[in-house]
């Protein structure tokens, strides 16, 4: 079990949850039960969001291992250009 800290408009998104507890293996899994729990998310999550495991952000790496009990961060995707 990990808990998920909500960052931005993923927490509006989460019924105003700012942590969320989650038992996932990885980032797909992570996304996936947030996703069913959570239907707000899947546009976000669609769009992109960046993932941060014990202080290591993570872009498009669906398949990162989360260790049992890391400090996870989901952050909104900054556009910018």
């Amino acid at each position: 079990m990990v808990n998920v800290v909500l960052w931005g408009a993923l927490k509006s998104a989460a019924h105003g949850a700012s942590a969320v507890d989650v038992e996932a293996r990885d980032i797909r899994d992570l996304f996936t039960k947030l996703e069913a729990e959570y239907p707000g998310l899947r546009p976000h999550i669609e769009r992109g969001i960046a993932v941060s495991i014990n202080g290591r952000i993570f872009r498009d790496s669906w398949g990162e291992k989360i260790p049992e009990n890391a400090e996870v961060y989901l952050l909104p995707r900054i556009a910018g250009g």
